[in-house]
């Protein structure tokens, strides 16, 4: 085995390992990794390492998701994570997992909730869980079909001068759900699924009229859908159905004369008995750490804003 395949091209890898333990010295020379630092930092660094080596010997790939959870471990410090808390066994030995408390939450609430709003910003896995628990109760046999689906708000009044047909000007726009659909399902049984109808994927506007029964349902980027549309699609929930509303309150692009309603809805409906909502927050962002910065720099702004026009 190549130490590149480890540690990554130009150090990629190396760069991110290091982030995880702070308070090492970890240095790399040919195929010999060389770490400084207290005893049982090093310990523990040697053992989630050579998890790293076998995970690459198994499977020759070291997907960056991968390389967090072994690397990382649980929030609580532990190794990976438990069987039981593996949602989905995914491609190249990806475990799909809740990684913070709120996404746990996230999970609990699906588990005793037919119908489930998770409201945070960017990057604290909201949409990437929900599909992790959509693939778990399909491969369970607790629904027939999945299906995704997303207001195609970015495509507005330009929509027809996209090249292609109707499902190449919109894919792009559904581009998110495939991706996570692509870490959880082998790519083969994907595209059968997609071809079958088992999972289909849609424009929020192709839900009218339907009922959706048997069926893990998720509506994505709901802060783009209009009150209107969010009665629309709760009323499509049929006979042994979940449904998970995810959005993002702060990133609403409608058209400025056309209100989100996902707020609207939510407060109406958050004390209805067989209805969860669940808050995720900087503190739950998975993705580069700047990311949790990015976040906190435009909340504290928009929070002055607000200060100087209350005055």
């Amino acid at each position: 085995m190549e130490p590149v395949e480890v540690l990554g091209a130009n150090d990629q890898n190396l760069r991110s390992i290091r982030g995880f333990f702070p308070g090492l010295n970890i240095i790399a020379r040919g195929d010999t990794v060389r770490v400084i630092g207290k005893e049982e930092d090093i310990d523990l660094f040697a053992e989630r390492f050579e998890q790293l080596i076998q995970h690459v010997l198994r499977y020759n790939e070291l997907p960056r998701k991968v390389l967090d959870d072994i690397m990382g471990g649980a929030p609580d410090g532990g190794g990976l994570p438990d069987e039981a808390d593996v949602l989905v066994h995914g491609n190249a030995g990806l475990r799909v997992k809740a990684r913070t408390r709120n996404q746990q939450r996230l999970v609990e609430a699906v588990g005793t909730h037919d119908m489930v709003f998770a409201v945070g910003p960017a990057g604290t896995g909201k949409t990437y869980t929900a599909v992790a628990l959509a693939v778990r109760a399909l491969k369970e046999k607790q629904v027939r079909r999945i299906i995704l689906t997303r207001p195609a708000v970015e495509a507005g009044e330009n929509l027809g001068f996209l090249p292609g047909d109707l499902r190449e000007k919109l894919d792009p726009y559904l581009q998110p759900l495939y991706d996570a659909l692509k870490d959880m399902i082998p790519a083969g049984r994907l595209a059968e699924h997609l071809e079958t109808g088992v999972i289909q994927i849609a424009p929020l506007a192709f839900m009218r009229g339907r009922t959706l029964d048997h069926a893990f349902v998720i509506l994505d980027e709901a802060q783009n859908a209009t009150l209107g549309q969010l009665k629309m699609f709760l009323t499509r929930m049929g006979r042994s159905a979940k449904f998970v509303i995810t959005g993002d309150l702060t990133q609403v692009d409608l058209p400025r004369h056309l209100p989100s309603g996902l707020q609207k809805a939510i407060a109406m409906l958050h004390s209805v008995d067989g209805i969860a909502v669940i808050e995720l927050d900087e503190k739950d962002v998975i993705r580069h750490e700047l990311v949790t910065r990015v976040l906190v720099a435009f909340r504290e702004m928009e929070e002055g804003e607000g200060n100087v026009e209350a005055s």
